[in-house]
Parts: structure tokens; C-alpha cells; sequence
């Protein structure tokens, strides 16, 4: 048999109270302390515990006896964790190392586990001395097969997945993480789950789950049931239910948050479990919104409803739950971006020189915006009183600090220059960009976002459409933008018909000027182009490069490549 071991029931009280993973090979190991990232001594009694071989050897020995590329295939490890004395020494020129028993309490503060590539629980480790490098317990001393209460259909078969960018994007069903290099997996149902996730206790019983009023018990035959929290049928995800009231919750859902604040609401949201009769929309992702199940409310705003699965998203949530926190004003007091000196004088924030008013004056197109990069035509602007400096009068009105619907924490405006060091590329259109940008840049968060795009609100106007559009959430597969035919970053989409543009398009400006051409530049979407229609620029053949959006005079009849025009 290839797997070893299985779950065994805990009583409490003379109740059953948890299953909880038993391994009779591996789990009376004495536990003794080894080398840590603090560099504490060791002493040679660690030489009385088995050993293990390190997963980066166990990865390479598998894929090279099987045949197999580790960057680009999925495949099935076939030998056991246990170490192996070779007379070679080495698999791949990395030598097989026993992994030392480390009790390391700030695990989840320094990194990851380098098998699973995840943390967030268990505190029991191995590190490896050669590879540098930290591995859950129960990661080293994985079975190749294990049965499970989440999956009892079939047995779980240890693979190596690649990294989502060299293979497809999977989720671990018990945690709903990305499942990447060391995963357990079914071939039949294709169900995924991290072994940290695989091997720890199951509560039989939750008797204070935050979304029912009723303790919740167990359910592992959950394939067809339908959370009442969600209104989602997950396949092999934990499922609890209450045998009272006929309530189902995921193992996730039962803890949803009461109070939260998301990107794409001013105002706090509630957690209620059923909505009043009615039709409602999701603020999210404008779908409908079933009453049976739970739903986000806002107590403000009578109309705003959201789904959890929408609420919760992490594009949308920022992970803080706000029950018992003081609620104050949703929408920061934002201090202004510039001081008033006299009438049509101001001081901006980010320049030290005052700036003057000019109101309808030409300006020289070949000068561009500070802050959104674009160039300034009949638009009234301020100009900088001793240097080049100028600015849109619109843009030196656009806030400091700023909460958008692309990004669920609070974005801080900023200026760069041509000394800045590092090469700012926008979160939503993908562009490379100068001018002002807004950053989140707070613990683990590295967010940028271009002016042009913190600009864009819902409903957003295109004019490129006939109906309004709405943000998308994040697709796990990314859609083909309408107009450019590549896949989008981020999107808008069409509530009313199948309509989808990337921000990179939707961005762009109507109206521009080209330094050659006295008249403006209209952009043009999805026109028919013709075989004698070529870029003014490039002189290539519009047809030829398959360009779906370019630019046109009305006057001169030219056409011009957007990328000819901006980059």
C-alpha cells in the first residue's frame, strides 16, 4: 500500500470533537531542536532521528527516474520521504542532506514554506543546511497517497505542480490558496490541496461559527449541497451543516466577516444572511443576487446589495473585519493638493515654484502635462512661474490620497522624476509612464496606478460604446479586449451585451495632435480599414498590422497608429 496512515477520531466530554491525521511511522519521532535562522548551537543528538530527504532532492530524483521537465510538467512522485543512503551523493549536484527537526515560531514572518509555497499555519519545521530553505513537517514527511474526509470518493496522489506561470492556476480546496510545486492531488475529480491543509485537524463540531446561530457539524459528502453563506455549490470543498435549521456553510464561509470595507463602496458593508423580497444587482459584479442566500448590505445606501464571494474578493476586500471598530467618515477628508496664494496663483504640493493660471491660451502641444503625461491644447493649464512645469487645471485638482475601485487600500499620490530609480509600470493598463502616479506601497503591497487610470469611475462612459460600463472582477482566465485584440490586465465590461475593453484602450484620449498636423486627431474604434490607409508615422499599412484602433484626421483624411502617437 502507498499511502500510510489516516485520520483517526479525538473524543472530548464523550464526544467525538476532531479528526485529526495520524501517521504511526512519523509521528512518534522525538521531537529535539536544530539549526534555526537565529544560528543557535546544535548538538549531535539530532543524529538519532530519522532522516529525510530534502523535497528539492526528492523533486529532482522523481522527475529525472520518470522522464520528466520540473519547470514545465506536472508529475507523480514515486519515492517515499525517507533518506536513502547513494553512493553518488547527489541528485541534479544538490547533495541529499538529512532535514534537522526546527521548532521555529516566526516561520510565517520571514517566509514561506519552500515545498508548497505557503505558510499562514502549522509551526513545526524541517530546514535543509544546504538549500537554505524552510519546510513544513508535514511537506517533508509526506506519503506518497492519502484518504481524506474533504475528498473520500478517491485517494489523494502526492505531484509536483509547477508555478502558475509555467502551467495553469489551481487552488488548494481547503484554503482556497494557489496550489504550486508539493500538492495532493485527484486526477479523476481534478482536486487540489497543500499537505499543511491535507493533514491537519478537522473540528467534527463548530459551536460559534460568526454566520449562524447554531453550531455546525461536519459533512464530508458535500458534493451537491449549497452554501447558504455564498450561494455556491463548491465541489470538495468543507462543508459544515446544521442539523437544526437545514443550514450549509464552507469551512471558509462560516467565519466570513460581519462589518467590512470594500473598493467599490464608500461606506461600510454588513454581513446579513438573507435578503428582503425583491430583485437586487451585485455592486460588484452586477449579476443577480439571490435572496435565499447571505448577502453584503449598506445600512446607507438602501439599494447597494453584494455577493460575499464578490465582497470578499481580494482585489475588492483589504482583509480587515471592522465588527467593533469605531465607525468614522468612510470618505477620507482629503487635504487639498495645492494652497491658494492669490487669484489665479497657487502653490502645488508636489513643486516648489508657484503656479499661475492660463486660461484659454494655446499652448505648445510638444509640452506635456506633469501629472497625466498628455498634452495640453485649448484646455486651461498652470504654468509654472520659473521653470517648464505645468499642469492640467483638472489635474492639479485631483486628490492627494485616494480610495479607487481597482485597489482595496487607500492610494497616495506622488510625483516621479527622471532620477527615480525604479520603472513604474501601471497595476491596471500595463504601461510604462512617467508624470504623477498613485502608489500603495505599505507592508507587503506594491501597487501603482497611472492618473489617466485613477480617473475612470462607475458607471464609466466609453465612447467608443453605447452603453455604460462596469470594472470586471479578476478572471482567472483573462478576457481578449474588444478593440486590441489582447488579453486585458484589467477591464471594463458591458452589463448589457457581451462588450469588453481593456484600460489600456479605454484610456486613451478622443482628441490629440500630431506635431506635423495643424487639425485634430479623432480616435476611431473599429472602423473598416482600407487597403490604402497607412500610418503617417511609420508608413506601415494599417490592414497589415491588424490595428483595430487608430487615429484620424478629418481634414487631411490620415490615419496614425496609437502606439506612433504616445509610445
Amino acid at each position: 500500500m502507498d499511502y500510510v496512515g489516516g485520520f483517526h477520531e479525538v473524543e472530548k466530554n464523550g464526544n467525538l470533537f476532531q479528526l485529526v491525521y495520524h501517521h504511526p511511522k512519523y509521528d512518534s519521532i522525538e521531537q529535539k531542536q536544530s539549526p534555526t535562522s537565529s544560528g543557535e548551537a546544535v548538538s549531535d543528538d539530532h543524529l538519532l532521528q530519522p532522516l529525510f530527504l530534502c523535497p528539492r532532492g526528492r523533486w529532482y530524483r522523481d522527475s529525472n527516474s520518470q522522464n520528466y521537465s520540473m519547470r514545465m510538467t506536472t508529475f507523480p512522485l514515486i519515492s517515499h520521504p525517507e533518506y536513502a543512503f547513494s553512493t553518488k551523493g547527489s541528485f541534479f549536484y544538490h547533495p541529499v542532506l538529512p532535514l534537522f527537526w526546527c521548532n521555529n515560531k516566526e516561520f510565517d514572518i520571514d517566509g514561506g514554506c519552500s515545498a508548497c509555497r505557503g505558510s499562514n499555519s502549522g509551526t513545526n519545521y524541517y530546514f535543509c543546511d544546504y538549500c537554505d530553505d524552510i519546510y513544513h513537517k508535514e511537506c517533508v514527511q509526506s506519503p506518497l497517497k492519502i484518504k481524506h474526509p474533504y475528498h473520500p470518493e478517491h485517494s489523494l496522489q502526492l505531484y509536483f505542480h509547477p508555478h502558475p506561470f509555467l502551467g495553469r492556476i489551481t487552488e488548494c480546496f481547503c484554503c482556497g490558496r494557489r496550489a504550486n510545486s508539493l500538492v495532493y492531488h485527484c486526477t479523476i475529480c481534478q482536486a487540489f490541496i497543500h499537505p499543511i491543509c491535507a493533514m491537519k485537524p478537522i473540528l467534527f463540531v463548530i459551536e460559534k461559527p460568526k454566520t449562524h446561530n447554531h453550531l455546525l457539524t461536519f459533512f464530508p459528502r458535500q458534493n451537491f449541497l449549497i452554501c447558504n453563506v455564498c450561494g455556491l455549490l463548491k465541489t470538495f470543498y468543507p462543508t459544515y451543516v446544521c442539523l437544526r435549521c437545514n443550514f450549509v456553510a464552507h469551512n471558509d464561509c462560516m467565519y466570513a466577516p460581519h462589518i467590512i470595507k470594500i473598493s467599490r463602496h464608500h461606506h461600510r458593508i454588513s454581513y446579513i444572511s438573507f435578503l428582503q423580497s425583491g430583485e437586487s444587482s451585485c455592486g460588484v459584479c452586477r449579476k443577480n443576487i439571490n435572496g435565499g442566500y447571505g448577502a453584503y448590505t449598506c445600512e446607507k445606501c438602501n439599494d447597494y446589495v453584494v455577493h460575499p464571494r464578490c465582497a470578499l474578493g481580494k482585489d475588492v476586500w483589504n482583509g480587515e473585519e471592522l465588527e467593533g471598530v469605531p465607525e468614522e467618515d468612510d470618505i477620507t477628508q482629503d487635504v487639498g493638493s495645492f494652497n491658494i496664494i492669490s487669484k489665479g496663483v497657487i502653490m502645488y504640493f508636489l513643486h516648489g515654484h508657484q503656479l499661475r493660471l492660463e486660461v484659454n491660451k494655446h499652448y505648445d502641444e510638444n509640452k506635456l502635462c506633469r501629472a497625466c503625461a498628455l498634452q495640453i491644447y485649448e484646455d486651461n493649464f498652470y504654468s509654472c512661474l520659473e521653470c517648464e512645469f505645468i499642469l492640467h487645471e483638472t489635474c492639479a485638482k485631483i486628490p492627494r490620497r485616494l480610495h479607487h475601485a481597482l485597489h482595496p487600500h487607500p492610494l497616495t499620490l506622488q510625483a516621479l522624476n527622471e532620477y527615480h530609480l525604479r520603472m513604474i509600470i501601471c497595476n491596471a493598463c500595463g504601461r510604462g509612464f512617467g508624470g504623477f502616479v498613485y502608489g500603495c506601497h505599505i507592508g507587503d503591497c506594491d501597487y501603482d496606478l497611472h492618473v489617466r487610470c485613477a480617473s475612470i469611475s462607475e458607471p464609466f462612459d466609453y465612447k467608443g460604446h453605447e452603453h455604460p460600463l462596469f470594472l470586471a472582477l479578476d478572471p482567472v482566465k483573462k478576457p481578449i479586449c474588444h478593440f486590441c485584440k489582447s488579453e486585458c490586465l484589467k477591464q471594463l465590461n458591458c452589463i448589457k451585451c457581451d462588450f469588453i475593453v481593456c484600460i489600456k484602450c479605454a484610456t486613451l484620449p478622443y482628441r490629440v495632435k500630431y506635431k506635423h498636423d495643424t487639425h485634430f486627431l479623432t480616435i476611431l474604434y473599429g472602423k473598416e480599414i482600407h487597403d490604402k490607409d497607412w500610418c503617417e508615422v511609420c508608413e506601415r499599412n494599417l490592414k497589415d498590422t491588424g490595428t483595430k484602433v487608430f487615429y484620424w484626421c478629418n481634414e487631411c483624411c490620415t490615419t496614425f497608429h496609437r502606439e506612433c502617437l504616445f509610445w
